[in-house]
């Protein structure tokens, strides 16, 4: 395979992942937003204010009144700490993978 083409190939995993990654940065907001303005009664634009700050690592802005507020944003902020994760290990996968084949190691050379 031409190096050009390997180019390409890796390009095209990595925007294919980058878009997967959004659409999971979009759900969890989209949990965020729904959760907000049901659980504490914020609008639907503070919710996506709220959602948007605990989902990039911010911090809240707006204090929770209720206990079942409380109770969802903890539960929240601890999942969007995995959609974070989840979401880099998705867009990275392709660089990584493409780093390791450059190494490209036989088993055989370690047996002898």
């Amino acid at each position: 395979m031409k190096q050009s083409e390997s180019i390409q190939v890796l390009l095209r995993r990595f925007f294919t992942y980058l878009g997967l990654s959004a659409v999971l940065i979009l759900l969890g907001l989209s949990v965020g937003i729904i959760g907000y303005h049901w659980t504490v009664g914020l609008s639907w634009v503070d919710a996506l204010v709220e959602a948007s700050m605990i989902l990039s690592g911010m911090g809240p802005i707006s204090p929770i009144p209720s206990t079942s507020g409380k109770i969802f944003a903890s539960v929240y902020a601890l999942f969007s700490g995995l959609i974070f994760v989840l979401a880099m290990g998705i867009v990275l996968s392709p660089l990584v993978y493409s780093l390791l084949r450059q190494f490209d190691i036989n088993k055989k050379d370690w047996d002898s």
